[in-house]
């Protein structure tokens, strides 16, 4: 009964939370938006709890666990086999097999494997969302793509959207992840809870969405995908993936020692001032959200500071510190966690999504930067409403 207290008390601070934020209230379609919770909490007990899901999970993560091997080949021939000693675990073992696997995506999408792909399963979502297809196929292509990549799928109609489109559009990138780092992520949680957060963080945006920026498409736009690489050669596109992957793997890197020099230099200077470190002051700022989900009361502190670290610097880092603290959690605790920190909700990807979206049309890219905080509110209710949904399923 405690669980589903705690979903209900989370649906509906989450949707009165949006509706503070709602462009046109009258235009919310309840039906779609309760049509797609239900879809959701189905998913998330497939997932986590039946056996069919759980064996569904086992072999995805097979499947990133052989290509991980794989790009340890390419890493320890580059680093002396500095990678089999442990030394520089985390940029040898977590960022590099970025690379390899951003290799893979370029190569299906430069046989246009991707796009039939994400036609097929956006198609589907559209008759269930109550989108256009362009939503639902944004929705696929970002999960697939990434953040900068995505966009320039829709680069020839980029121009011709709808400020209340480009919203959806910029927000479904912040709300998911790229899968090129699912490998890195699976290496620092628990892979169902990865698994699981992919498919809820697509339908949590769907619901999200509905509420706060509601919208009717009279008539859909040329949807025919654009290969991002047209024109090139098989080994032209190769190597662009390769650098793209790399360049991903380093700004990730350069993100970290950043953040964690900065939080460190931050908690000391409160610890010395005001006696407690700046994590614990946030930890304080997200306690109630962590508890309105599902956590524990007396967990609820520890996670809450790992959710606000997730905000305001990068999931990585957040990943780092539940790591740390996950021996200090239930298993609930740390699933309904581990379902919040999979997305790209914090600061830093406004200027992400904004700088790839100003490349392509500097009009469109400068109307996304005008609403990046509402772009980071929504995205962060999206990651409340998939951690609250895994909690209502989580023993």
């Amino acid at each position: 009964m405690a669980h589903i207290f705690h979903f209900i008390l989370a649906m509906v601070v989450v949707a009165a939370l949006a509706l503070l934020a709602s462009k046109n209230r009258k235009q919310i379609r309840i039906r779609y938006v309760i049509q797609l919770l239900v879809i959701e909490v189905l998913l998330a007990w497939f997932f986590l709890n039946s056996e069919a899901g759980l064996g569904f999970v086992r072999a995805f993560a097979g499947f990133f666990d052989t290509l991980l091997k794989y790009a340890a080949e390419g890493t320890n021939f580059v680093f002396g086999g500095m990678n089999d000693k442990g030394m520089a675990f985390f940029f040898l073992n977590v960022l590099c097999p970025i690379v390899f696997i951003s290799a893979l995506i370029g190569i299906l999408q430069h046989f246009r494997v991707l796009p039939l792909v994400i036609r097929a399963i956006g198609t589907v979502l559209s008759k269930i969302n109550g989108m256009g297809k362009l939503e639902s196929f944004n929705a696929v292509s970002s999960l697939i793509l990434g953040q900068s990549e995505n966009f320039i799928a829709y680069k020839d109609i980029l121009g011709k959207m709808s400020h209340n489109r480009m919203y959806t559009m910029a927000a479904t990138a912040m709300s998911t992840v790229s899968m090129s780092i699912v490998g890195a992520y699976m290496t620092m949680l628990q892979p169902k809870y990865v698994v699981a957060a992919l498919i809820l963080n697509m339908f949590s945006t769907f619901i999200v969405l509905s509420i706060i920026n509601p919208y009717k498409v009279e008539q859909e736009d040329d949807l025919q995908l654009k290969n991002t690489h047209e024109g090139q050669s098989f080994f032209e596109m190769l190597g662009e993936y390769i650098i793209a992957g790399f360049r991903v793997a380093i700004i990730v890197a350069a993100m970290l020692i950043g953040f964690i020099a900065l939080i460190s230099a931050i908690n000391a200077l409160f610890t010395t001032i005001f006696g407690i470190s700046f994590q614990g002051v946030l930890g304080y700022l997200f306690y109630p959200f962590a508890w309105i989900i599902g956590v524990p009361a007396d967990e609820a502190l520890k996670v809450g500071s790992v959710m606000a670290t997730k905000l305001v610097s990068n999931e990585f880092v957040a990943m780092m510190d539940l790591q740390k603290m996950a021996s200090q959690l239930t298993p609930r605790s740390e699933g309904i966690l581990s379902v919040f920190l999979v997305s790209f909700a914090n600061f830093s990807s406004i200027g992400i999504v904004a700088g790839a979206i100003r490349g392509l049309n500097e009009e469109q890219g400068n109307i996304v930067s005008r609403f990046g905080l509402k772009l980071l509110y929504g995205s962060t209710l999206v990651s409340l409403l998939s951690a609250a949904v895994a909690g209502l399923v989580l023993a």
